[in-house]
């Protein structure tokens, strides 16, 4: 037994055998993966195959295009991966378009087409990358793999590629994920940065569309960004989708949509991809279907919006290290600093160097120094002291110590005749060189600001077209019930007490989605919330089943039921806005006897009147009686409820309709999202009955009337008013006439009465707009034109200024168009005015 343990602690502590190969073979592999292909370099934000192609193609340049093939060969000198990572990685670079200039089909990352085969492409290194990358003063060299050529270490990159750029990596054991940037801002949070102000830093893509920053967490683990195609509605009956999200072709996209369709989370008839320069992808809706509903739904169902999660991951000091982007621009502002220091301090090395040997060669020619050269030395040693000798009396001219090679310089100058013109032209020399060198020494007493003209100058030479292309804003929650369709049949049986999309033999009850709760209710009064499914117990005798809407207060439930211990008859009113799934709610006293003689489910808190009727053996003088629910107050699911009569009950029936207990529902406009709610958000816009319908005035001239719907997507950024619709009410509105350079005024009621359909009530033509637009009685227009000396001010009364007309006539004219000219509508307690006229 000892012999075997002796034998096994032999194997696991053998470094050389197999079983000692594999201690650190993982440990190796993991390391090199991770240090050598994966994570980026914190300097100059590349990974290895990235700073060798670059590399390679700072060899190759001579300003021409090479084809990608040659390019792929000379980079394989100092990659040791083979031909096929190195043009991945080399297309991957091209398609973001700021370190290489392309040539020839490189494919679209929109689309997803590859790009051409690397004999067919062509590729040179952009000016950016040849002024931000590549300095080999302050490149640190290190030997290639095979030991034949010399490679950077990092690039000496004066500039946040790694934030421009982006990068994702999957090493053993951990990943990299940081998520590109907009050029403009990271050179502007550069600046801020080297000031010591505060900076933000918020993703932006290629492929444009929207951002949601709210959980971005600086980049850092555990943040997450969501990101939104732009949809359009062309019409009632087409979507259009604009862009894409990051990370996500127009393929892909087309995919999930047409997934979401077969699963019956949306219902469309056709998706067609259009893409050409600019992304299109067309869908056809089906008869029927809300295109608002549908954008909703494409949000939460499909690829049109996508979570990120970035981890930004790079390589410090040979290790691994998660840092923010914020961290990550200020190491690359530092370093940026850093490289302009060096830069800086080697340039004026050799300015002092230039100016030592000029100023040399100036003496050696000004005061004939050279004539020891005509003289007949023993030696050529002795002709060097001899110079050297010469320069005694001027060395306290020079900056430092006149050196053999410095001599030998000199001596290998031809010996000619020297002209007062020559002696001149270095004066000149030195003194451009004296200015040189007191502007470098300002730049490195004045570091900062030397660095900020730099980031400056970038911004102006390669900072136009690329402003940010993804919108930041922030985006509503969609609940997947609100808008998943009817995708689903729900059947009944009532006896029985089962609901289920699989009873298909039993009674049909209606078309709902499989993501909703049904609410149902039985004859003993048990009340039950359970999800869609294929065949689930409710209870006997099934009085009622709908779809559930939670938190839903106007929803009234009027009842009388029939204790069944005492025999007492009780009815209630009251709203079910909460409750836990698949758990029995008993709507009575408790009684297992106890049974509903009357039920009605009302959407805005009707109160009827029911006529009960009891039994003929009920001792009770009247046996037959009007019964009012509307003196009943609504309250909880669990109340017992208010007595009706303690005679036992033959039957109850509907007698008359009553009206709605509930006041109007209030609803507000939440103009961040654009949408309708009852929650409170935003701008109130009043109480609203059920037949009540809102009106939207917008800035392009079109008003719209609409319902109360809240899954409807309304236009923000372009509405001017949003209010309760009246027809009666006079819209004012100013508006310009881009054509005639002038204001014009006009006064109309609605007359149309279309849901959801929008009219142009001003002239048509390119340029106008909606300036102003009021629904006041007695509108005042203030107006200011001009500027400093020259500003003039008027109040319009616009009910006396013009009269009302249809609303499709052109108006009045107000005013000539002017740059300067500003309007506002003067407040109400502004309106108390007396005097008669048009303007005051």
């Amino acid at each position: 037994m000892s012999a075997a343990k002796n034998k096994l602690f032999e194997i696991t502590n053998n470094d050389s055998g197999l079983h000692g190969q594999y201690k650190t073979w993982f440990l190796d592999y993991a390391s090199y993966v991770i240090l050598e292909r994966a994570v980026p370099a914190v300097e100059d934000g590349l990974k290895p195959v990235q700073r060798r192609i670059l590399h390679a193609m700072k060899e190759m340049d001579d300003g021409r295009y090479n084809k990608v093939a040659n390019i792929i060969g000379q980079a394989m000198q100092y990659h040791p991966h083979g031909d096929a990572s190195i043009g991945d990685a080399l297309v991957n670079m091209g398609q973001k378009d700021l370190l290489i200039d392309t040539q020839g089909n490189w494919g679209d990352v929109r689309t997803g087409d590859d790009a051409a085969a690397a004999r067919y492409i062509e590729a040179r290194l952009s000016k950016f990358a040849l002024d931000v990358a590549f300095n080999a003063k302050t490149t640190q060299w290190q030997l290639s793999y095979d030991g034949r050529k010399n490679e950077p270490v990092t690039l000496p990159m004066k500039f946040p590629l790694l934030l421009a750029q982006g990068a994702d990596g999957i090493a053993v054991g951990l990943s990299t994920k940081i998520l590109p940037h907009n050029f403009c801002e990271l050179i502007d949070a550069s600046i801020k940065c080297l000031r010591g102000r505060k900076f933000e830093l918020f993703p932006d893509f290629q492929t444009g569309g929207m951002i949601d920053v709210a959980d971005y967490n600086q980049g850092k683990r555990g943040g997450k960004v969501k990101v939104r195609a732009h949809i359009e509605e062309v019409d009632k009956k087409t979507l259009a989708i604009r862009t894409v999200p990051y990370g996500v072709t127009t393929t892909q996209l087309m995919e999930s949509i047409v997934k979401a369709n077969d699963q019956g989370k949306i219902k469309i008839k056709k998706v067609t991809d259009t893409t050409a320069a600019n992304v299109e992808i067309l869908i056809d809706l089906a008869p029927g279907i809300s295109p608002d509903i549908t954008i909703d739904a494409l949000y939460k169902f499909t690829d049109c919006e996508i979570s990120i999660s970035p981890n930004a991951c790079v390589i410090v000091d040979m290790k691994p290290q998660f840092i923010s982007v914020q961290d990550l621009l200020r190491i690359s502002a530092d370093n940026t600093k850093n490289l302009l220091e060096q830069e800086l301090r080697i340039k004026l090395a050799e300015l002092q160097e230039k100016w030592h040997y000029t100023s040399l060669e100036k003496i050696f020619f000004e005061e004939k120094i050279y004539k020891e050269l005509e003289k007949k030395h023993d030696s050529w040693e002795k002709v060097i002291e001899a110079i050297d000798k010469a320069f005694v009396p001027f060395k306290k001219q020079l900056k430092r110590d006149i050196t053999r090679e410095d001599i030998l310089k000199l001596t290998e100058k031809p010996v000619r005749r020297i002209y007062r013109l020559d002696i001149d032209e270095l004066n000149a020399q030195i003194k451009g060189l004296e200015g040189e060198i007191k502007q470098v020494k300002h730049d490195l007493a004045n570091l900062i600001d030397y660095a900020v003209a730099y980031y400056e100058n970038l911004l102006k030479k390669y900072g136009k077209g690329r402003e940010r292309k993804t919108e930041i804003k922030q985006f509503e929650i969609i609940e997947a019930k609100n808008v998943v369709i009817a995708n689903t049949k729900l059947y009944i049986n009532r006896e029985e007490g089962f609901i289920g999309t699989g009873l298909k033999k039993d009674e049909f009850l209606f078309e709902c989605s499989d993501l909703d709760d049904i609410i149902a209710i039985t004859k003993r009064g048990i009340m039950k919330v359970v999800k869609v499914q294929d065949k689930v117990f409710i209870g006997k005798d099934i009085l009622h089943a709908a779809v559930f809407q939670k938190n839903d207060e106007r929803t009234t439930y009027n009842m009388i039921y029939t204790d069944g211990k005492s025999g007492i008859s009780f009815a209630k009113r009251f709203n079910v806005t909460g409750v836990t799934r698949d758990k029995e709610y008993d709507l009575t006293k408790g009684d297992d006897k106890s049974k509903v003689n009357y039920l009605t489910v009302n959407a805005n808190g009707e109160a009827e009147v029911v006529k009960i009727t009891l039994s003929p053996s009920a001792a009770a003088r009247i046996k037959e009686f009007d019964f009012y629910f509307e003196e009943l107050g609504i309250k909880g699911r669990s109340s017992m409820g208010n007595q009706v009569t303690k005679y036992s009950i033959r039957s109850v029936k509907f007698k008359e309709a009553g009206r709605a207990t509930l006041s109007g529902r209030q609803l507000w406009f939440d103009d961040k999202f654009g949408r309708l709610n009852a929650d409170g958000k935003g701008v109130l816009l009043g109480s609203f009955e059920a037949e009540d319908r809102i009106l939207i005035m917008y800035s392009d001239g079109y008003y719209e009337i609409t319902d109360q719907e809240l899954t409807q997507r309304l236009d923000a950024e372009k509405i001017l008013l949003i209010e309760k619709f009246n027809p009666e009410k006079v819209i004012s509105a100013v508006y310009l006439d881009k054509k005639n350079l002038q204001f014009n005024v006009k006064r109309f009621k609605i007359e149309t009465t279309t849901l959801k359909n929008r009219f142009l009530f001003i002239k048509e033509g390119d340029g106008n707009y909606l300036e102003a637009v009021s629904t006041a009685n007695e509108p005042i227009l203030a107006v200011q034109t001009g500027r400093g000396d020259q500003v003039r001010k008027a109040k319009f009364k616009i009910a006396r200024l013009t009269e009302v007309m249809g609303w499709k006539a052109v108006g009045t004219k107000l005013a000539d168009f002017s740059k300067s000219l500003q309007m506002e509508w003067v407040k109400p307690k502004e309106e108390e005015d007396n005097q008669p006229g048009l303007f005051e």
